[in-house]
């Protein structure tokens, strides 16, 4: 009724204006005898007055029509509560206000290929950003690994929101989705630089040795990604930007975040709940060589597995000497002791962050004896939930990640990469409770509890005292000269980039 009503009144205006026009040329005939230049002047007035009116009429109308925003304060049709449906109901995105362009003089383009599993390739993505931005080049979207034991053919921009990713990093370094069709075509003809960069080397390696092959070649291919940036002794800018890389410019992407926030929520409906991420898998154990609990079959078949890859260099594995080095996976027998020692409530609800255990429900019945509320995405989600990510195990793998980033508490068995990056993302996050289990000390533990030596009360409350000070509080980095991968590694304690609250820093 309100804008039947505006119509009405303007089209009743526009008939008055345009009669005023005509009965103004009557006038005219009646009045001759006033002066031509006097009579021509009042209708020039009375035209533009008449315009303005019914312009300003008419904007008016289009104000109320389309938002109030244009006369603020103006008497309106619209009521507030029709005015916030409205804006509910809108579709388009907020607009997303983005850091200015960094300007710079491009010395050249970087390609690179990750290797590994998916969060081997999170870590090195953040180091390859680093160098492109301290090189000055131009980075081209990161290429996943399609060739390690998983096959998955995830491409970037199946894992990652590749947009958020080029935008959110452009005041630090251009990132392309691929090279320039002039560049393009160079590489199709052979004609660029391919390498693996050395392992833990700091920015002025970059500077001095790699720079100039940029420049000499104008493209540059990086085929090997992982650990190729020191831990320590990097200015603390070079830190920073792995870690804004790691907690920002890193997106899942909606379609992965989306179904990670339901598993979340279907968990948090029930109460509080740990994300175990047992590492029992068989490429895990085929890789180490650990066989502990294992059958006379399935130690044959991990042994085959271990021979049919050649780049899994260690064949002839002692599994024993392994596990009392602690080089093993926690068995989940071991799991399911070593947690209720810890303390942790038997009806809690533990989500399994892993792919198919070894062994199956056999291996696992200590466990689920121990803890009956154990669930994983497969039977918290419908099967069809999990259709585009089947068969994808990096899609899977960050499923679980974001399980884990908001769990109450983050147990891994295995000393792996998901175990240490999402140890230093839930630090990033607020210390969040992650138990950081011995596996030397729990294994020679374990064996003497088993075989007798030990009651359960003295075997709980050691287990509980060795571990009182490793559950992800604030720590310094581990640091040791010429032996980097003895040192911490820096994205399982990213301490440049960490509020550390009111807790000082320990050495542990």
């Amino acid at each position: 009724m309100c804008k039947m009503d505006k119509f009405l009144y303007h089209r009743k205006l526009w008939e008055m204006n345009v009669k005023l026009l005509g009965e103004s040329k009557v006038e005219k005939l009646k009045n001759s005898f006033v002066s031509r230049p006097r009579m021509s002047l009042w209708m020039i007035r009375a035209v533009t007055v008449l315009l303005l009116w019914s312009c300003f009429v008419h904007l008016m109308a289009l104000g109320e029509m389309w938002g109030p925003r244009l006369f603020k304060g103006w008497p309106s049709c619209f009521n507030h509560h029709e005015l916030s449906t409205a804006a509910e109901m809108t579709s388009l995105p907020t607009k997303i206000v983005l850091p200015p362009k960094r300007v710079y003089v491009n010395n050249g383009y970087l390609m690179v290929s990750c290797n590994g599993g998916l969060n081997q390739m999170r870590a090195a993505i953040c180091d390859m950003v680093t160098v492109a931005r301290y090189m000055n080049v131009t980075l081209i979207v990161p290429e996943l690994d399609k060739t390690s034991f998983w096959n998955d053919p995830s491409e970037f921009k199946d894992i990652f929101d590749v947009d958020h990713f080029i935008s959110s990093l452009r005041d630090e370094v251009r990132i392309l989705k691929e090279l320039p069709p002039r560049l393009k075509k160079r590489v199709e003809l052979g004609m660029y630089h391919e390498m693996p960069p050395v392992s833990w080397s700091n920015m002025s390696y970059y500077q001095n040795q790699i720079l100039p092959l940029v420049k000499k070649h104008k493209v540059l291919h990086l085929n090997k990604t992982d650990t190729r940036l020191a831990n320590n002794e990097l200015p603390v800018e070079v830190q920073k930007l792995r870690c804004r890389v790691n907690f920002n410019g890193l997106k899942f992407t909606p379609q992965i975040e989306e179904l990670g926030r339901r598993v979340v929520k279907i968990l948090r409906e029930k109460g509080p709940f740990l994300v175990l991420h047992l590492r029992y898998e068989m490429d895990m154990l085929a890789f180490s060589g650990c066989s502990h609990g294992c059958n006379p079959e399935e130690e044959e078949e991990l042994t085959r597995m271990r021979y049919a890859y050649p780049w899994w260099k260690e064949k002839v594995i002692n599994s024993e000497l392994k596990r009392k080095d602690g080089l093993c996976p926690l068995t989940p027998e071991e799991t399911a002791l070593t947690l209720t020692a810890l303390g942790i409530d038997r009806n809690v609800q533990i989500y399994i962050a892993a792919g198919e255990i070894y062994g199956g429900q056999r291996r696992m019945k200590a466990l689920t004896d121990a803890f009956p509320n154990v669930v994983r995405k497969e039977t918290l989600l419908e099967s069809s939930d999990l259709d585009f990510c089947r068969n994808h195990s990096s899609q899977m793998a960050a499923l679980d990640y974001l399980v884990a980033l908001e769990s109450d508490i983050f147990v891994p068995t295995n000393d792996g990469n998901m175990a240490r990056v999402v140890e230093g993302h839930r630090r990033f996050l607020g210390f969040k409770k992650t138990i950081q289990l011995n596996r030397k000390f729990l294994v020679k533990l374990i064996d003497e509890y088993t075989e007798g030596l030990l009651s359960w009360d003295v075997f709980s409350s050691t287990v509980k005292a060795f571990h009182s000070t490793r559950m992800g509080s604030p720590k310094r980095r581990l640091v040791i000269p010429n032996r980097p991968k003895e040192e911490d590694y820096f994205y399982a304690n990213p301490q440049e980039c960490l509020q550390l609250l009111d807790e000082p820093l320990r050495v542990i």
